[in-house]
């Protein structure tokens, strides 16, 4: 075994974004959806409707996304205690959202420049998406009552600084595709892809879920909405079943019959350039080459003319310990005659 210290010219470090479609096998466009009545009638479905690409009782049937409704009043589930109506699933997801996004128990969500009270929830299964979602890959559509659609889309392509809140990238939910904004006219104003209720809601990408405004989607098709109706879009305390919003803004993407989406891991490399010169590493610290009594070489051809093959690099500290091995595809022959480039790439 031979040794050689490493120069600083000898790393180099790299970053790379690996990009991938969301949803089961590797499938960009969501266009199947399906819920699951046992799940829906359990406790977890009084806050949220797990969303699926088949039949839940299909054997390759797998969660791709929830869905929910929050409302700070309450409004929207069945409360905890009749004698106080302003606790409920609705207002817990509320209270969740605020204190995982804005850290202040009195801040108000603003979508645009309006702030807004109530708000559906899709949140994308952890396991689907690598470090985070990827910004300007959503397409959502949406259906309404009629004909009325629309398709959603983030404005990453339309800002030029990353909008952050506490330290979580924030994007407004706009009316557009592949993270550009369309300009529309909504009540005699133009606006770039928003409505006089404000943005769509929120894309968060580091927290894998968005925000949908639902008192834009409340709004008339001529107001830039899809007259979405549900409880609670007036912040009132008429409080209904469990689960009927969730249905509701289920009802509204299934029906739309696509959901794209595209996650993002960003890969860190060190590079490692091992270089043997043609004076070095020529001779085998192989015992079955030397005699065991004096030492000598047993192959007086080696003597002159060594040759050996280098088949492993071994990265060690200064304390002599072992950090990484990489073993070359095919043994890489080496004399006085050669010299050799490895790169050594650890990702991680």
């Amino acid at each position: 075994m031979s040794f050689k210290r490493f120069t600083p010219s000898d790393f180099l470090v790299s970053a790379d974004s690996v990009t991938a479609p969301c949803w089961y096998n590797n499938t960009y466009d969501l266009t199947t959806f399906f819920s699951s009545s046992t799940q829906k009638a359990s406790s977890q479905g009084d806050y949220v409707l797990a969303v699926y690409q088949t039949a839940s009782t299909d054997s390759t049937a797998a969660i791709q996304f929830y869905l929910g409704y929050a409302n700070e009043l309450g409004s929207g589930s069945v409360a905890y205690n009749a004698a106080i109506p302003q606790y409920s699933p609705s207002s817990t997801l509320y209270g969740q959202w605020r204190n995982l996004i804005l850290e202040d128990e009195n801040a108000a969500f603003i979508f645009g420049s309006v702030t807004q009270s109530d708000f559906f929830i899709v949140s994308v299964e952890r396991a689907n998406y690598k470090q985070s979602l990827f910004p300007g890959s959503l397409n959502l559509v949406l259906s309404g009552s009629g004909t009325n659609r629309i398709t959603l889309t983030d404005n990453s392509n339309d800002v030029s600084v990353v909008p952050y809140i506490n330290g979580t990238r924030v994007y407004q939910i706009v009316s557009g595709s592949n993270g550009s904004a369309v300009t529309t006219t909504t009540g005699g104003s133009t606006v770039a892809g928003q409505t006089a209720s404000g943005s769509y809601g929120w894309f968060l990408p580091d927290l894998g879920a968005m925000l949908l405004n639902a008192q834009a989607l409340a709004l008339t098709a001529a107001s830039g909405g899809i007259a979405l109706t549900y409880s609670g879009s007036l912040g009132n305390q008429a409080n209904v079943i469990n689960g009927y919003n969730n249905t509701i803004i289920y009802n509204a993407v299934s029906g739309g019959v696509s959901f794209e989406l595209n996650s993002q891991e960003n890969v860190t490399s060190d590079f490692v350039f091992v270089r043997p010169q043609n004076a070095e590493f020529n001779y085998t610290t192989n015992p079955s080459f030397i005699t065991g009594s004096t030492g000598e070489v047993l192959y007086s051809t080696y003597i002159n003319n060594p040759q050996v093959y280098i088949t492993t690099v071994g990265l060690y500290n200064d304390a002599n310990e072992l950090l990484a091995v990489a073993k070359l595809s095919r043994p890489l022959v080496k004399d006085f005659t050669k010299e050799a480039l490895i790169r050594v790439k650890l990702d991680f």
